[in-house]
């Protein structure tokens, strides 16, 4: 059975360009290796309602979220508030949490790090060997810090709960326009449902114009897709990487 994900970057200074993005970036990549299919990714601002409203949505529509940003003591850090808000509860001292931040600042723990422990009410921790911080989740809702190197780390730790089927891809390259490409292409995806086929120009290529992608879960129909594909397109064809 397919997975599907959502992206949420949460950050005013990804908006406004202060920081590139790297999490969803990463992401993409490793959701993708998962067999994960990935459906949106939205870039929204610090703001209560829209982190509320697009993770309402993301959370309705998709198997699983995954938050970036927002989780830290300061004022800006409004995820867990807004996430609270989206399922219509409040934000509670985890207890667990606070104990942790408690045993690793002892009486030197800043105040404000008590933000640290707040979570929706009814959220969870995922503890693992890799992190010495547990990642919260609330429902299908995983809440995982800004800093790439953070967010990378957690979300290695915690790759298995998202494992999917995996996604095969062929590639065909072919020294052709893509208009003349296309009637093949257009029968190919009438023909072979269950594979996703994108064509792909490339100017600066002197060997190929075209790059042709075929991805399935369907080994079968992979393979047979492909090998149609790679009969009609003969005339044309430099080479075919068929998926392994």
């Amino acid at each position: 059975m397919e997975k599907t994900a959502g992206i949420v970057v949460i950050g005013d200074e990804i908006l406004s360009g202060k920081f590139a993005d790297e999490n969803a970036s990463f992401l993409i990549g490793a959701l993708a290796d998962l067999g994960v299919t990935l459906k949106r990714i939205a870039f929204i601002p610090d703001e209560l309602d829209d982190i509320a409203e697009t993770v309402r949505a993301f959370s309705g529509r998709f198997d699983l979220v995954v938050t970036s940003g927002g989780v830290g003591p300061t004022h800006d850090d409004l995820t867990m508030e807004g996430i609270a808000r989206a399922f219509a509860t409040q934000v509670v001292i985890h207890p667990d949490l606070e104990s942790m931040l408690r045993d690793y600042w002892g009486r030197e723990m800043p105040e404000a790090n008590i933000r640290l422990a707040e979570v929706p009410d009814g959220a969870e921790l995922i503890m693992t060997a890799e992190s010495r911080w547990p990642t919260v989740y609330y429902r299908n809702v995983y809440i995982l810090p800004g800093v790439p190197q953070l967010f990378r780390k957690k979300f290695r730790a915690i790759s298995d709960r998202f494992r999917g089927t995996p996604t095969l891809v062929s590639r065909i390259f072919a020294n052709a326009d893509e208009g003349a490409l296309a009637p093949h292409l257009d029968r190919a995806v009438a023909g072979f449902p269950r594979v996703k086929i994108g064509s792909y120009p490339r100017w600066d290529e002197t060997e190929y114009q075209v790059i042709i992608t075929l991805e399935s879960k369907d080994r079968g129909e992979l393979f047979r897709a492909t090998s149609e594909l790679e009969n009609h397109l003969s005339r044309w064809l430099v080479k075919v990487e068929r998926a392994e």
